[in-house]
């Protein structure tokens, strides 16, 4: 499952599924995803405070501390500071099947940047994280690029972080982080899929220019991608009938070629040269073991020819058998 494709993608664990994301998980239904991943060779890992208030961050923690701190990386997020709440309720809200124990708080600050990362790393049960990303500061990019960026730097002339950067669901604004900011890396989540290719015409370009590498999350845009029929999730939402109609006709194609949509979902996503991993979450050992084997799975080329002449794919979008150095 880390096996990197040519071009240094390798495929890394999502953690937001083990915080409850939508519905509950046991502590062992959560450990055994993450044990499965790491029996795949996963060794890049993904959370954030924001999932399951804090819950994903304890059980990841807890799951890799068997394994010796050099032997893999880890990401978490800053910006969505958490703090205490009466604890009734729940959080289906926000998404994630726990109880409403903490509030978000949206803070940018430097002082809100460290606070946030010092309860990360308690949670976590570490003395540092390797990445460190500003957690969606879309709507509060004055305070993010004035405040939270320079901490960010700080933290990593600290060597409190090794890499800095912002995660989002949209280009513009990482964009903006490539060209006007020393980030070592941008989580884009959603922006370049089978589905959406939008990162395209500015992100993944800016990227490679500056030589800023791309994770890229949301592989499977929340679920359509996965397994396309109607009710499947897009963005977090029910999916369009167009939408589905347009997964459906990838997931055809893909079939006639002898592979599965969701090969060809992860071999798309790791064959631009700016990206160096993509995410994908799991909530079991099953899945992260299906991960695994679709990620290795290969893709013919004839798949992505039909793609392009049917018009389900840009002409202008790398795939894998046109790297330098891709073995068919």
């Amino acid at each position: 499952m880390s096996q990197a494709r040519p071009g240094a993608a390798r495929l890394a664990f999502g953690a937001a599924g083990i915080g409850n994301l939508y519905t509950e998980l046991t502590d062992q239904q959560a450990y055994d995803a993450v044990t499965a991943a790491w029996r795949q060779g996963v060794r890049h890992f993904d959370t954030a405070p924001h999932y399951g208030l804090g819950l994903s961050e304890r059980r990841l923690g807890a799951a890799l501390r068997e394994h010796p701190r050099p032997s893999y990386t880890l990401s978490t997020k800053v910006g969505r500071r958490l703090e205490p709440a009466d604890g009734t309720g729940d959080d289906l809200a926000h998404g994630f099947a726990v109880p409403a124990t903490h509030r978000r708080v949206w803070d940018f600050t430097a002082d809100g940047i460290r606070r946030t990362l010092d309860a990360s790393l308690e949670r976590l049960g570490l003395d540092h994280v390797d990445t460190v990303y500003l957690h969606d500061p879309d709507d509060h990019a004055e305070q993010a690029f004035r405040e939270g960026y320079p901490a960010l730097e700080r933290l990593r002339s600290e060597g409190v972080v090794g890499a800095i950067g912002a995660g989002m669901n949209q280009t513009a604004m990482l964009t903006r982080f490539v060209r006007d900011t020393d980030v070592d890396v941008v989580l884009c989540a959603g922006r370049y899929t089978l589905l959406d290719q939008s990162a395209l015409t500015d992100l993944l370009p800016a990227a490679r220019e500056r030589g800023t590498a791309v994770v890229i999350g949301g592989a499977f845009n929340s679920g359509l991608l996965a397994e396309p029929r109607p009710g499947a999730t897009y963005n977090y939402a029910a999916a369009t009938g167009e939408l589905v109609d347009r997964a459906l006709r990838l997931k055809a194609v893909a079939e006639r070629h002898g592979t599965t949509l969701r090969a060809a979902a992860l071999a798309f996503c790791a064959a631009h040269p700016a990206v160096t991993g993509v995410l994908v979450g799991a909530r079991s050992a099953a899945e992260a073991d299906d991960c695994a084997e679709q990620f290795r799975t290969p893709v013919p080329a004839a798949l992505w020819q039909e793609l392009r002449e049917t018009g389900l794919l840009p002409a202008d979008a790398p795939v894998p058998h046109e790297q330098p150095g891709e073995e068919p």
